[in-house]
């Protein structure tokens, strides 16, 4: 049977509560993936085998075997820096700042959606909690439900951790509601009928299995799905089409934030006209997810001129990298402090084109400076032990909040080796997160210690 490490039995104060997760993350291989079970999962409700197979075959570092725990204490700050962020952003004198050179889609105001699963995503080290960046239109939820639905614990105090029963497809039921509470926001008064999920070539997106499992649900409750390319869409009749399909709603995944691609150009005029209810929208992007908001974030007179709390300013800049813009009059501090620093596109997605400062040539520091750039204090990821060797193998993880209207749905972690997530690592991708309090360490504490 695989063991935990004992986590100290004595825990008072938060420092021996992260100690006790950290001897967890590093020794306790208790928590499993039933993989006959996330198979059985996978096929429930489907006439074949494709999704089944498309992750077999095509995706096998999806999902990880391993769980992250996770202390309470983390999990606090991480839901007090969510609420921080959407006060900021409530503010008109935010707003006011953010939408007054963001691009015209983004200052056409949304009918009345707030825009799905936005991804807040957090490196946890130690006592430190830190935000690396918000994305609008993140992935992998429904993945995780599936995840959620096939785990096990060998003894009782761990089982403890595992999601109560029913977990997953209350969350199944939380997602649902969110588009139907996205279609009523927006003013309509019918039932919601018919969803298109969007993005460039949807088969080929290594994210294409959670479409599927989008489709099942939806269609289980009486909503027609179509999954499909922009060059399935037009506009007619100011009604968004498929076909001879009028669209609802329009689930939007496509990473053309600001929908600017001449190819986009039907969607970009079903936004401007109101002719569908897209969530996210544009405008949810320019308000949460431009990194340069980093920056702004992180910067205590910034914040003071727009009018923030000093509670709020607080909580910001102790739960936020600090973040600068990239431009020459710092070019010649960054380059010598590079190491210190990461490097992020301000309106990339993915990891595309992103840099440890450590990892820099003079080549790519060039493009950098022609581009628009912001450079993050880096802050080592947590790392999570995947075998008994010693020494253990370890991979880094970073943790993912879905939320919806400023609420957490769902913390995820995603294991990963490299310098960012990547779902190509050999015992790394989605895992669950399990938020240890300091009543079930010390039951797991006494329990080992017995053993």
């Amino acid at each position: 049977m695989q063991k935990c490490s004992a986590p100290s039995t004595s825990l008072n104060c938060t420092s021996d509560m992260v100690r006790a997760v950290q001897v967890l993350n590093d020794g306790c291989f208790c928590i499993t993936l039933d993989q006959e079970k996330l198979w059985s999962t996978l096929e429930s409700g489907n006439a074949d085998d494709a999704l089944l197979r498309m992750i077999r075959e095509e995706r096998p570092h999806l999902f990880s075997a391993q769980t992250v725990f996770l202390a309470s204490e983390h999990a606090h700050r991480i839901n007090t820096l969510i609420t921080a962020v959407e006060t900021v952003v409530h503010l008109p004198a935010y707003r006011q700042h953010v939408l007054a050179s963001a691009p015209e889609t983004a200052r056409h105001t949304p009918q009345g959606q707030r825009g799905v699963l936005f991804g807040y995503d957090f490196h946890v080290q130690g006592n430190h909690t830190g935000l690396i960046e918000i994305n609008t239109n993140a992935g992998g939820i429904m993945l995780n439900a599936v995840l959620s639905k096939a785990q096990r614990g060998c003894c009782p105090p761990v089982e403890t951790f595992l999601p109560v029963a029913g977990a997953a497809s209350a969350l199944e039921q939380e997602l649902l509601a969110m588009f139907r509470e996205e279609w009523a926001l927006a003013g309509k008064e019918s039932d919601l009928t018919t969803v298109a999920i969007v993005d460039e070539n949807p088969q080929q997106q290594y994210l294409y299995p959670e479409f599927l499992l989008f489709e099942r649900l939806l269609t289980e409750h009486g909503i027609r799905v179509i999954v499909t390319d922009p060059a399935g869409l037009s506009l007619s009749e100011g009604r968004l089409w498929h076909g001879d399909i009028a669209i609802d709603l329009l689930y939007n995944r496509l990473t053309d934030f600001y929908l600017e691609a001449p190819e986009h150009h039907a969607l970009r005029d079903a936004w401007m006209q109101d002719a569908v209810v897209m969530t996210p929208h544009p405008q949810a992007h320019a308000l949460y997810a431009d990194k340069r908001h980093l920056a702004l974030l992180t910067d205590a007179s910034q914040l003071q001129k727009l009018g923030v709390p000093e509670a709020i300013q607080q909580i910001l800049l102790t739960n936020i990298p600090r973040t600068v813009l990239v431009h020459p009059e710092n070019a010649e501090q960054l380059w010598h402090e590079r190491k210190q620093w990461f490097f992020k596109p301000a309106t990339g997605f993915g990891s595309r084109a992103a840099y440890r400062g450590d990892k820099l040539t003079t080549r790519v520091w060039q493009e950098i400076l022609q581009s628009d750039y912001v450079a993050q204090a880096i802050m080592a990821p947590g790392e999570r032990a995947v075998s008994e060797a010693d020494p253990a193998s370890k991979l880094k993880f970073d943790l993912r909040a879905y939320v919806y209207n400023g609420k957490v749905q769902w913390l995820a972690a995603r294991l990963y080796q490299g310098q960012t997530t990547n779902f190509r690592t050999p015992g790394g991708g989605f895992a669950p997160v399990h938020v240890a309090s300091d009543t079930q360490l010390q039951a797991l504490g006494g329990f080992l210690n017995r053993s």
